[in-house]
């Protein structure tokens, strides 16, 4: 029969009875009522009992004169000292009282993050990022069905619509968010798209307008930025600068096509497409024209089939080639893909499509196409500039507080720093960070192993000068990205259960212009830190705690991808993968269901939700873990340890890290003083050399002067 020993070391001061008070024992929920079962004493002041039927237990140890252990857990046999550590055997002569160290019971804090007005660096707030068309769908009437990557059930129904989320969702799942700690939601680009999969909004047909697929009568999107910062929550607007959709941009440029309505497949025949609500043609099947674009300064005869037709029938010459259309098989390159010879020279680049050996070279990144449905944008021209810029602005007006760019390394740096810098100019203290994407140190020019100049890494887009080896030519441009680089170790370290190598890429963060301004994850909706890099994270658990007790700690700025805090989706591609896959399948499945009144109790109590929950809480009340660069690292595989100190703030901070097992933390050279742990509530006298004990997968946070235990144990942080 299953069982958990717990043996306990009376302290001096302690009575002479020994009573456990436990709860949420699993498998079968037991708990005791208080004041609970006396425990048996054994010898030399050691206490013992048996639970039976017991695997995992919360637990306080106290003697019913009013002196008790702080709130514990445990998953295993252990020997609880009188100093309050946990031991897996019986320990040697283990100390019978320690003044050093002694628990002490959590303080009252004011955890409620401060007013946005108050809130004017970002390095104070948690992120999460959302695909809002596949977060919550608090509207069902504005859902639509791409025309690729279709679900169906077994009775042949669609099911699943790629636009599923909208911000009425979003709205109604603000409190989630906030009660989860975040402070910050980053969201897809919300402007209009256009493309065969554009769900997730990174194919910008017009920045102007915000996509009706996402807004709702009482849930525009200046209803949700109203309503996020009602609740303290700031909106991180994700923003397309490299690249329009296939089709142009409406009201500006138009790319050749000829009207999908009039594509028939090879062996098909118009009117027989049988594709979901795509019945008859493949058009838009929302819009009565059954066109994809409306493009004001498309052709005439564009235009003029636009409004009719919808069937595709009517006969239509192209007149690229003077063929007629509809026909079965004629060319679908006419239809959906481009020739970047044709395209308009004042909007677009014409140096073709990035293939091979492109992805590591600046000159083709960013000149050539990034895909048939992402067109190359002529950034450096003024009309380009006046366009997005102008665009963006009205949405920095209407109250977006921060701005995320994608596919940095595919603008040269100084072209989108004009960019930047204007979004800046137009609102003084926004914070505005970018996506380079590199599957490794991103040191480019000085040296580790990068097969790409430094003039398409990170670090570069930091940093003002033009030296590729010497970062510090350069100032910071206040342009922080995110950290791939420190992600990319994460296959090799967080995967496996170790922080060994992890110290090497932190002593590098000298080459970045102000590396706390990183943003920092485990997974987005491109990569996740196993194998190629392809899949949600798919480690036990336990790693994933570990890894988060890191990000929370280090320099940066968290950021958290929607289900993370529930393991969602565990293992699966980030995006479509194989030729059949739907979304349903892949690390962008909908997460709504999650978040259903009849289950929102168990998402809550997951595990790593009430993980991250407590690191958020922890960080938003020391001022060193949100904004100070890091000092005396030291790691050794199952342990990381490092110091915050923020001058400004007068906060001050010592981090432990054990993954894997306990760990002995010792840091030499610290300030003298008292030292609290966020996490145990332990209090240490130091003198120049702090040393704890840390339980495996959680941290010790010890600060100076601090406020002590913040937040309740869980399964990880205790």
């Amino acid at each position: 029969m299953t069982e958990l020993v717990i043996h306990f070391q009376r302290p001096d001061h302690w009575a002479e009875t020994i009573s456990i008070h436990f709860w949420d024992g699993h498998p079968k929920g037991l708990a005791t009522d208080w004041p609970g079962l006396p425990m048996e004493p054994v010898e030399d002041d050691w206490f013992r009992i048996r639970l039976r039927g017991v695997q995992v237990v919360r637990l306080v140890v106290h003697d019913g004169q009013g002196r008790q252990t702080q709130d514990l857990f445990r998953a295993s046999d252990g020997w609880l000292t009188a100093a309050g550590i946990w031991h897996d055997t019986q320990p040697q002569a283990a100390p019978r009282s320690a003044p050093e160290q002694v628990a002490a019971a959590p303080v009252a804090l004011d955890t409620a993050p401060r007013p946005i007005e108050e809130r004017r660096d970002f390095r104070e707030e948690t992120i999460y990022f959302v695909l809002t068309a596949r977060f919550y769908d608090g509207d069902p009437s504005n859902n639509f069905f791409c025309r690729d990557r279709i679900q169906f059930d077994a009775q042949g129904k669609p099911v699943d619509p790629h636009w599923r989320g909208d911000f009425k969702g979003l709205i109604q799942q603000l409190d989630y968010i906030r009660d989860l700690g975040f402070t910050a939601i980053w969201i897809t680009p919300p402007v209009e798209n256009r493309s065969g999969l554009d769900y997730h909004g990174y194919h910008p047909y017009d920045w102007t307008r915000i996509d009706p697929r996402l807004e709702s009568p009482g849930a525009t999107y200046l209803d949700l930025i109203d309503a996020a910062h009602a609740k303290g929550i700031k909106i991180i607007q994700d923003v397309v600068v490299n690249h329009s959709c296939q089709y142009g941009i409406r009201g500006k440029v138009h790319i050749d096509h000829l009207p999908t309505k009039y594509y028939v497949p090879h062996g098909s025949e118009q009117g027989r497409v049988d594709h979901g609500p795509y019945q008859g043609t493949l058009g838009n099947y929302a819009w009565p024209g059954r066109d994809d674009i409306d493009n004001p300064v498309a052709p005439d005869w564009y235009r003029e089939r636009h409004a009719r037709d919808p069937d595709g029938r009517e006969p239509l010459i192209d007149p690229k080639t003077g063929e007629t259309v509809p026909r079965p098989g004629y060319d679908p390159g006419r239809f959906f893909g481009i020739d970047p010879a044709d395209l308009d020279p004042e909007w677009y680049h014409q140096d073709g499509f990035i293939c091979g050996g492109d992805w590591e070279s600046a000159y083709p990144l960013q000149q050539k196409h990034l895909a048939g449905d992402c067109i190359d944008l002529a950034t450096e021209r003024q009309n380009v500039k006046d366009y997005i810029i102008g665009a963006i602005n009205r949405y920095l007006d209407m109250g977006v507080d921060a701005l995320r760019i994608d596919t940095v390394k595919h603008i040269e740096r100084d072209n989108l720093l004009e960019y930047v810098n204007a979004w800046k100019a137009h609102k003084p203290g926004l914070f505005v960070f970018g996506e380079n994407l590199v599957k490794g140190y991103g040191w480019g020019d000085l040296g580790g192993g990068d097969n790409g100049p430094s003039e398409i890494r990170p670090w570069w887009y930091t940093r003002l000068g033009h030296d590729p080896r010497d970062p510090l030519a350069g100032g910071d441009s206040g342009f922080p990205q995110l950290d791939f680089g420190l992600f990319s170790t994460f296959r090799d370290t967080l995967s496996r259960g170790t922080y060994a190598g992890t110290a090497q890429i932190l002593s590098m963060d000298w080459i970045y212009g102000d590396v706390t301004q990183l943003v920092t994850f485990l997974q987005n909706h491109d990569v996740g830190p196993d194998n190629d890099f392809k899949y949600r994270f798919q480690g036990e658990q336990w790693m994933a705690a570990a890894a988060y007790n890191l990000l929370w700690t280090l320099r940066g700025i968290p950021c958290l991808y929607y289900g993370e805090e529930i393991a969602f989706m565990k293992g699966a591609p980030q995006d479509v993968e194989g030729e059949r896959d739907t979304l349903s399948q892949t690390g962008r499945a909908y997460f709504g269901d999650h978040l259903e009144p009849e289950r929102i109790a168990q998402t809550q109590s997951h595990p790593l939700y009430r993980h991250i929950q407590r690191l958020n809480l922890i960080r938003r009340a020391i001022p060193a873990l949100q904004k100070a660069p890091l000092e005396q690292v030291s790691e050794w595989g199952s342990g990381m340890s490092f110091v915050r100190s923020h001058p400004e703030s007068g906060s001050y901070a010592v981090a432990g890290l054990a993954i894997g097992q306990d760990q002995e933390v010792s840091v030499e050279g610290v300030r003298p003083g008292v030292y609290r742990d966020a996490v145990t509530g332990h209090e240490i006298a130091a003198e120049g050399r702090l040393s704890f004990r840390v339980k495996a997968n959680s941290a010790g946070i010890y600060v100076l002067d601090g406020p002590g235990k913040i937040g309740e144990d869980g399964v990880y942080l205790r």
